[in-house]
């Protein structure tokens, strides 16, 4: 059989012939390419790439990049192999830059968040660890520094790579205004990041309060903070809610926490018992502090009852404060349930100007 039919021309692109042997060679190379973008983000690339001790975020970045470039590596090589000449190291229309140095500065760029991230481990886990420094003091600095070597090292990349700052310069002034009203926010949030981090108000593992949301801060990321609620919840936070609102920090400097628990009881009790027995539910949660000592305040003479306060230290409010509470109102019932101590219901006088009232006994 002979391959002249296979080698004459089927259609032109640009001055070039297409032939059906190279439509062949081009579905063969795209469907590699797509074949091998598909195993670059498999699990099993995946669990490669967590052995040498990668974030799981940064492994995502890294396969997501590798697979498109795959992608992109095999299309060229398709559309080359179809017949359409296509110069791996020829500037691209409308751009400075050939394919060869986009892959380079691509695999350039990966590197420099490798090299943060791991920065930001190295001192966080190894190098500060033993310098006495305070653990939180310790994250800021190590973020500070990643972001930092993240910055100039994107810069030396793309001076190494034909991209010259002063071309970005001039492309930033044309564009700046617009894009700065769009980045505005990411902008402020960044520079407020940095602010926390060397401030810091907040620190990894405080409980806080800000715009309605309550929980423990698990990070503290360039652009916002990770919160988590009682409820396990994740709330992500943007950094401006920390400096432009006000923020309940129930761990800054000292996490012990003053509990009041309002408690009434009947008229006709011995105040002398109800108290005893106030302060004995105090005492007995494994979670009140001996210092300061638990105290009982009698707030009021009430229209149904006689109103105490039971006063309580404890450091609970950085991890349960709701169950603390609700031990020790158990505990409070049970005393007051030993002691015959009633708590009443809400009870009101009937005076009739006039009139009779017949009542009715109904015996069981």
């Amino acid at each position: 059989m002979s391959f002249s039919i296979f080698e004459r021309p089927l259609f032109q692109i640009g001055g070039h012939y297409v032939t059906f042997l190279g439509v062949i060679a081009f579905v063969i190379l795209f469907a590699a390419g797509l074949v091998i973008a598909r195993i670059l983000q498999s699990d099993v690339v995946r669990r490669f790439f967590s052995r040498f001790k990668i974030d799981t975020n940064f492994v995502a970045i890294v396969t997501t990049i590798l697979s498109l470039a795959a992608l992109v590596f095999f299309t060229i090589s398709a559309i080359n192999a179809a017949g359409i000449p296509l110069a791996w190291n020829a500037p691209l229309p409308a751009v400075s830059l050939s394919l060869v140095q986009i892959f380079l500065l691509i695999g350039l760029l990966v590197a420099v968040f490798w090299i943060s991230s791991r920065t930001k481990r190295f001192l966080f886990n190894r190098f500060l660890v033993n310098s006495g420094l305070d653990r939180a003091l310790q994250y800021a600095i190590s973020q500070i520094i990643a972001n930092i070597v993240l910055v100039v090292g994107i810069f030396i990349v793309l001076e190494n790579t034909g991209i010259h700052l002063g071309a970005l310069a001039v492309f930033a002034g044309a564009v700046g205004v617009g894009v700065g009203f769009g980045l505005q926010n990411i902008a402020s949030n960044f520079i407020s990041g940095l602010v926390i981090l060397a401030e810091r108000p907040i620190t990894i593992g405080d409980r806080v309060e800000v715009a309605g949301i309550t929980g423990q801060v698990q990070k503290i990321r360039a652009r916002s903070t990770i919160i988590r609620t009682n409820d396990n919840i994740t709330m992500i936070v943007p950094n401006t809610k920390f400096i432009d609102s006000p923020v309940t920090n129930w761990t800054y400097g000292d996490p012990r926490v003053r509990f009041r628990i309002p408690v009434g009881v009947a008229y006709g009790s011995d105040i002398a018992r109800v108290r005893e027995a106030l302060l004995a539910a105090g005492r007995e949660n494994p979670n009140t502090l001996k210092d300061p000592a638990p105290s009982v305040f009698l707030q009021k003479f009430g229209d149904n009852s006689i109103d105490f306060e039971l006063v309580v230290w404890s450091s609970e409010m950085s991890a349960r404060p709701s169950r603390y509470r609700s031990d020790l109102n158990f505990t409070i019932e049970r005393k007051f349930r030993e002691a015959g101590i009633e708590i009443p219901n809400p009870q009101r006088d009937l005076h009739i100007r006039g009139g009779v009232i017949n009542v009715k006994s109904v015996s069981e």
